[in-house]
């Protein structure tokens, strides 16, 4: 492989450390891989199969997996569904022996990028980057949902009873009625509801209150 311009994206000194996984049961490539990705900045692991890398426990920091199509046993086109639910780890395949459907197929189930070998050293780093950043950026909506479910964990009910009548469209007249209380009090519950789910507007309520009911991976 040629040597490339270092491209490695700087951390800031409280972020992980981006983490790059490789499987390739050839290992040359493996070496060849790391020597790579340990010139440009990047930390990185080395498996010989699939089944190596589903032993290793889950990270939580921006990473992605440079995964080999042809593997023993476990191929990479079977591992890339087993691993589906790590959406903050964007799979980026490499394959000595290509063809459309393979790589329509893992393109459609969200890999990033799909190589043929042997590739150039840019186009591979080229596509550890773009799967950082979009790791990074999962990794951020993720943290974003855990802070709100958080917050939400510390309403009362009744601000809960209220906070969900009002994102639903209903005035404070009708949540009031609804809920057996006064106006007054419902916008007491409502303010406070607003106030500890760091809400600036009623929109923001409305928004915080649809991701709350989307699933954390």
């Amino acid at each position: 492989m040629s040597v490339a311009v270092s491209t490695a994206t700087v951390t800031k000194p409280d972020d992980p450390a981006p983490l790059v996984f490789v499987v390739d049961d050839d290992c040359s490539v493996r070496e060849s891989l790391e020597a790579l990705l340990t010139n440009e900045g990047w930390q990185s692991e080395t498996f010989a199969s699939a089944e190596e890398f589903l032993s290793r426990p889950r990270v939580r920091a921006p990473s992605c997996l440079v995964l080999d199509v042809s593997l023993p046993d476990l191929d990479g086109l079977e591992l890339q569904p087993r691993i589906a639910d790590r959406i903050d780890m964007p799979i980026i395949f490499i394959t000595g022996h290509a063809n459309v459907p393979m790589s329509v197929k893992a393109m459609k189930a969200g890999a990033v990028e799909f190589l043929t070998k042997p590739f150039g050293d840019e186009a591979l780093l080229d596509a550890i980057q773009q799967a950082i950043a979009r790791s990074r950026a999962t990794l951020r909506v993720e943290a974003e949902r855990r802070e709100q479910r958080d917050r939400y964990a510390l309403l009362t009910h009744r601000e809960r009873q209220v906070m969900a009548l009002v994102v639903s469209g209903l005035t404070n007249k009708e949540v009031g009625s609804r809920l057996g209380i006064s106006e007054i009090t419902v916008k007491a519950h409502r303010g406070h509801a607003m106030q500890k789910m760091q809400a600036n507007s009623f929109a923001d309520l409305v928004k915080i209150a649809t991701t709350l009911h989307q699933p954390i991976t």
